[in-house]
């Protein structure tokens, strides 16, 4: 079967610009317009579209609107001269897609972008892909291909004012050693193949490609202006004994064409992504329904002496009856991107703008060139009217809902999440991971690890950790709760809609508590009457939420961990007690700000510029240290932080409470609907947990008094040393001695600096 068939279509010739005989190509190409393409009958194979974008963050939504109109899911997206910086990378999001990119690092344009469609198996070849400032940029992956070889795709932009031959050596360099694979080299070269005055450069560089088996598929003009026509975007490609074809689409995108190619069963066909989702039902019906469920029930079940049976009983009714009236069957959504304001009439005129400008590609004339620019003007003025008034429309209707605005100016600010879905290939010791339920479990043996790793490089020491502890001989009482209480915890907590392991949020216990409070008092109470915190309270469901760099590495990922609801309840019952007593014996230090009530950041700046200030005042020099620590949460030291309770005066049940609070916690990584396996939590205080900070808190307090000498602000761990004074050397002498004392507090206390954060 052919790849494609042949249509009647009115083909844009522009032979009298070019010499079809000037090089050898793959196969002649043609230009197409939206419909032309749309009516190419090809089979599902690998894909490839280029856009010349000049400025993707300028040209972002004519790109996507384009391709929503070709109605076709490409492979991959590849754009050059994306004019992308490491304070904007972020800003470019397409649905579906992986982004792989390099920029241009010393000056504004050039930059070039793959975007991997999601369903591709592919991983970036770090030595096929840099920057040479002011010469060219080029970005290089592999393909995994189930069919046959591996393919390798290059996206590659090179600056007009580079010399052709030094450009032509590098493109050898990168391409010389993977000659037996299948490659894909595509970009704007800004080497005209038609311009027969400066034939040498061009045929030197087509002998290049030629004697690395790369042959271009584009044969006629990718830029027409009114005053010339030049080939400078091209696709090259060693695949030449299989089906294949490509072509030029006409489309004002940007002042270059696009340019495409499709191989006939390089690669298995790539659909729009589908994303499976389970829809929980909060409606006031279902959760009516819900209510009138648990007042029927009968709780005596729950009322044992062990709290684990009792916790267990209670939320195996809540969860059945909640999976009964509230979560509903799995179902599937694609991610086609519409735009509401997009009318019919301005769709056809779309289409009518689209004539226009192959018009005048094609005539080339003052005349075309102003009737097009003229309609495209109106058009776009139109558009902007009806997306101004769509959106006013959508903030009209918020009628103040602050939550509801946000999403409305979202849309507008085109603030996609940089955290919406991870990568679905990873790379792991240079050994692809494709699976998903393989990359789940992955996650959750890197993120449990990142604290004992830490721990273990730790040198040990022999100092006592409780040398500079001021304990408290006074002893902490857990005093039972009731309903009252309980309720009033409950109506201050966040209505937040993140979900836990049973995909409950708070809202719904919120909603809810009425109907369960009784036997709910009861294991509170049971729980502090015993000195366990449940187990069941002790599972976290953990997101892996991408942070920078290279999305399909392990490490540029950071856990948000999701604990049940009815734990935080718990947590906090237990804290109230906790704070009581701790403000009562002044047990935090007044040099801590984080986590703690009426306490903010701008408050300890504001306590070390006053201390600076005075110093100043009085000519004096001030010699600062700003310590950072590295994943200080995931590192705190169980057996560490019991000693520390104890000598602070949490002790007795309190302390057999916090011991089972930490102990035995388990978590798993969910994306999408996928679970990893349970692993075990063995240090750290747990993430996103009402009680977690607290004891972190208690855990740093002490570290003040480590120095004699130097003044100290902290922020939970963001600390600062100073020391004020008029002797200048002195002080820097000073400030080295102590901290070497601080360095052994962190060793003890099984923290890690992280130097390259550590300032003076």
């Amino acid at each position: 079967m052919a790849l494609y068939e042949d249509v009647e279509t009115k083909v844009y010739s522009l032979d009298d610009v070019i010499n079809p005989e000037f090089f050898p190509v793959v196969k002649d190409s043609e230009y197409y317009d939206v419909e032309q393409f749309q009516n190419i009958n090809t089979t599902y194979g690998l894909s490839i579209i280029h856009f010349n974008c000049r400025s993707v963050n300028a040209n972002l939504s004519k790109i996507t609107d384009y391709l929503q109109q070709l109605n076709r899911t490409f492979s991959i997206i590849a754009l050059s001269e994306t004019w992308l910086n490491d304070s904007n990378i972020d800003n470019i999001y397409f649905d579906g897609y992986e982004l792989y990119y390099k920029n241009r690092s010393n000056k504004r344009g050039g930059g070039v972008a793959l975007l991997v469609n999601k369903e591709i198996k592919c991983k970036i070849i770090h030595k096929m892909s840099w920057t040479i400032d002011n010469i060219m940029e080029i970005i290089t992956i592999e393909i995994i291909n189930k069919i046959s070889k591996n393919i390798i795709i290059s996206c590659v932009y090179r600056s007009p004012e580079s010399n052709i031959d030094f450009f032509t050596d590098k493109i050898i360099n990168v391409f010389e050693r993977s000659c037996n694979k299948n490659i894909v080299l595509c970009g704007d070269f800004n080497i005209d193949l038609a311009n027969k005055t400066d034939s040498n450069h061009i045929v030197t560089f087509i002998n290049s490609m030629h004697s690395l088996n790369l042959y271009p598929m584009i044969s006629r003009p990718t830029r027409i202006t009114s005053h010339n026509a030049t080939v400078i975007d091209n696709i090259f490609t060693n695949i030449t004994n299989r089906e294949i074809m490509g072509g030029i689409l006409i489309t004002d995108v940007s002042d270059h064409l696009p340019i495409f190619t499709i191989y006939k069963d390089v690669q298995s066909s790539t659909k729009d992504i589908i994303i499976k989702e389970k829809i929980i039902d909060t409606s006031r019906k279902a959760l009516d329904k819900l209510k009138d469920d648990l007042k029927k029930q009968n709780w005596k079940n729950v009322y044992v002496d062990d709290v684990n049976k009792a916790y267990d009983v209670f939320m195996n009714i809540v969860e059945d009856l909640y999976g009964k009236n509230c979560v509903k069957n799995n179902y599937t959504k694609n991610n086609t991107v519409n735009k509401p304001w997009m009318t019919k009439g301005l769709k056809n005129a779309c289409k009518k703008k689209n004539y226009l400008y192959s018009c005048f590609l094609k005539l080339r004339t003052k005349e075309s060139e102003d009737k097009y620019k003229k309609y495209k003007n109106k058009l776009v003025f139109i558009i902007r009217q009806h997306k101004k008034k769509y959106y006013s429309d959508l903030l009209n209707r918020s009628n103040g809902d602050m939550r509801a605005t946000w999403k409305v100016m979202n849309g507008v600010l085109k603030n996609h999440k940089k955290h919406a879905g991870i990568s679905q290939h990873f790379v792991k010791e240079d050994n692809g991971i494709h699976d998903l339920n393989e990359i789940v479990n992955e996650f959750n043996h890197y993120f449990v690890n990142v604290g004992p790793s830490l721990a273990a490089k730790i040198p040990k020491t022999d100092t006592n950790v409780s040398h500079t502890i001021t304990g408290c001989t006074n002893s902490i009482f857990l005093d039972g709760t009731d309903k009252k209480e309980i309720k009033n915890i409950v109506k201050n907590l966040a209505s937040k809609r993140s979900k836990d392991w049973v995909n409950m949020d708070m809202r719904v216990v919120k909603d809810i508590m009425d109907y369960v409070i009784e036997p709910f008092t009861y294991i509170c109470n049971l729980s502090f009457q015993n000195g366990v915190f449940p187990d069941g309270m002790k599972i976290a469901k953990v997101i892996p939420i991408y942070k920078n760099g290279e999305k399909n590495l392990f490490t540029n990922y950071r856990p948000i961990s999701l604990l049940p609801q009815f734990s935080k309840i718990l947590e906090k019952l237990f804290v109230n007690r906790l704070n009581l007593f701790i403000d009562k014996h002044n047990i935090l230090s007044s040099s801590q700000y984080g986590f703690k009530s009426r306490n903010s950041t701008s408050m300890a700046i504001m306590d070390l510029i006053e201390q600076i200030t005075a110093a100043v005042d009085q000519k004096q020099y001030c010699v600062s240290v700003f310590v950072d620590l590295k994943k200080a949460f995931d590192t705190i030291n169980h057996t560490i932080l019991l000693e520390k309770l104890n000598r602070y005066g949490i002790r007795g049940t309190a302390l057999q409470w916090v011991s089972s609070y930490l102990e035995n916690r388990k978590q798993f990584v969910q994306v999408n609907d996928t679970r990893s396996e349970l692993c075990n939590i063995t240090c750290g205080v747990p993430q996103g947990s009402v009680l977690g900070p607290k004891l972190f808190l208690l855990y740093l307090n002490d570290l003040v008094n480590v120095s004699g000498l130097l003044k100290c602000v902290l922020f939970a761990d963001d600390t600062t040393f100073f020391c004020l004074g008029k002797d200048i050397e002195q002080m820097m002498e000073m400030i080295q001695i102590e901290f070497i004392k601080i360095q052994t507090w962190f060793k003890l206390n099984k923290l890690s600096l992280n130097l390259n954060k550590t300032n003076y």
